[in-house]
């Protein structure tokens, strides 16, 4: 348990030592990097078993019941986000390869540690983890159809389903069954519930290894084509910048509580790089780039998050008032 205490009080530390030490062997090793992706899928499998065991399942079910909060992120993040990056990436080079790669990954909400930086900024993160599904559903159906509507049929063509149902099984539904397995385990066996006591200290170390396998194993491709995808920078930021204000609007809107709207902001803004990358990865010949332009997305929003985690609390949605309304949107204004 003080183990457990320590790493949640010092976790953006870890994070940060976790990613210096994959830019370390990112630059200095980079011929590492294809042994070192081959863990992604992995790590991620184990971050979302730790992370799905925070939550316990009978408070799983009862978030999943909220269909206010489930309606308003789905409209933020399938009708709201996608107007927002058609209207940021307008300021993009015409390259195919850093357009789809932008758009892979902007319009796809983050379905892993989403769940971490909500709990970090004080969110509720039962409702987060209780709609992932639905989220990782609904933009393995709408992805295709918003590269049609943004590129062109040719280029929507593309993207098959195939690989992205691989990845909800894998590193979505798989660590599911087996925290929801691992649950019932425990309430029936003491030495299941020894387990799960034990798995409590896993979330931190998992989040630094999924970060450094994901940095050290990407990087590489960043610092090759720095100078072509420079210009998805400021468009990261601005996301980062726009969205978290138009979700605290939307909780005003629909009288979300705090904690929902905080984890109605993340949800909106972080978006699902870790689970895309192997998608952008499997792209055919001529769209090389596009995994660079997923990773450095990755590498901003990390920085971002950082930040978000302390202004959502502090400032875009404090404690109190206990509910978030019109007046207090705009008394902050």
């Amino acid at each position: 348990m003080d183990l457990k205490r320590a790493l949640r009080r010092r976790q953006v530390a870890a994070y940060a030592v976790a990613v210096a030490l994959a830019l370390a062997v990112a630059l200095g090793r980079p011929s590492a990097a294809p042994v070192v992706e081959r863990f992604i899928d992995p790590v991620l499998v184990v971050l979302l078993y730790a992370t799905f065991l925070e939550v316990p399942f009978v408070r799983l079910r009862r978030a999943f019941t909220d269909g206010r909060f489930l309606a308003t992120a789905l409209a933020m993040n399938f009708l709201v986000v996608p107007a927002v990056v058609w209207a940021l990436t307008r300021a993009l080079p015409a390259s195919p390869a850093i357009l789809v790669g932008a758009f892979m990954v902007l319009l796809t909400p983050c379905i892993d540690y989403v769940i971490t930086f909500t709990e970090l900024a004080g969110g509720d993160a039962e409702r987060i983890t209780a709609i992932t599904p639905a989220l990782m559903l609904v933009q393995l159906a709408l992805l295709p159809a918003y590269l049609w509507l943004f590129m062109g049929r040719e280029v929507a063509a593309v993207i098959e389903a195939g690989p992205f149902v691989e990845a909800f099984l894998t590193v979505v539904a798989l660590p599911l069954a087996l925290a929801w397995l691992t649950e019932a385990w425990a309430t029936r066996s003491a030495s299941g519930a020894s387990w799960q006591g034990a798995m409590g200290w896993l979330p931190v170390p998992a989040m630094g290894a999924t970060l450094f396998v994901v940095v050290a194993s990407q990087v590489p491709r960043v610092s090759e084509s720095i100078g072509q995808i420079a210009a998805v920078v400021p468009v990261y930021v601005a996301f980062l910048v726009v969205m978290p204000l138009l979700a605290r609007v939307a909780a005003g809107l629909v009288g979300l509580g705090v904690g929902a709207s905080r984890a109605l902001a993340f949800t909106s803004v972080t978006r699902n790089s870790l689970v895309v990358l192997p998608l952008a990865l499997a792209l055919p010949a001529g769209y090389e780039l596009a995994p660079a332009v997923v990773v450095t997305q990755t590498l901003v929003e990390l920085a971002g998050m950082v930040a978000l985690t302390r202004i959502v609390p502090a400032w875009l949605l404090p404690d109190a008032p206990e509910r978030v309304s019109r007046d207090s949107i705009r008394g902050g204004e």
